[in-house]
């Protein structure tokens, strides 16, 4: 299966220069162990509508299976991926934000305070990760297997 992804890194701060983005590459990495194709891989603002507005031309561009997005899930004020992802989703996929959070239990105390969400937008989907790039790699680790069988479904054109 060849499967299309395009990274989203969300954060004001990086889209400025202020700060590197690391998170991308991190995405990439996941994206790599998925035997995926990067699309595309973009910066952000950390604005609600900015989100919203790339993640449905993305998902209905045609050109991406899967979009992964890095920051804004926390519990700060500018923290606002999740209401972006889900203004844009037709359906939720929580067992993947579920299970996301329980693979950062071990390496972190605040891994409750995750508020990433995962769903669809048409046959697209979205998942939010964590800004931290080792964050990624932790809480991604359990959906590598899960997500080869929920993109051959999404992707099956007879289902």
């Amino acid at each position: 299966m060849s499967l299309r992804v395009a990274i989203m890194t969300v954060s004001t701060s990086r889209l400025t220069g202020e700060r590197e983005d690391r998170s991308g590459p991190a995405l990439a990495e996941f994206v790599a162990a998925l035997e995926g194709t990067v699309e595309s891989r973009e910066i952000v603002p950390d604005d609600r509508s900015a989100i919203a507005e790339r993640l449905t031309s993305l998902a209905d561009s045609g050109s991406v299976d899967l979009i992964l997005t890095s920051g804004g899930t926390g519990l700060a004020v500018s923290d606002v991926t999740p209401e972006a992802t889900r203004a844009v989703i037709d359906r939720e996929a929580p067992g993947l934000a579920e299970a996301m959070r329980l693979a950062s239990k071990p390496h972190t105390k605040y891994w409750m305070m995750s508020r990433g969400v995962a769903g669809l937008r048409g046959r697209v989907l979205i998942i939010n990760f964590p800004g931290n790039p080792r964050a990624i790699a932790e809480s991604g680790e359990p959906l590598v297997d899960t997500l080869e069988h929920a993109m051959a479904l999404l992707l099956d054109p007879n289902l």
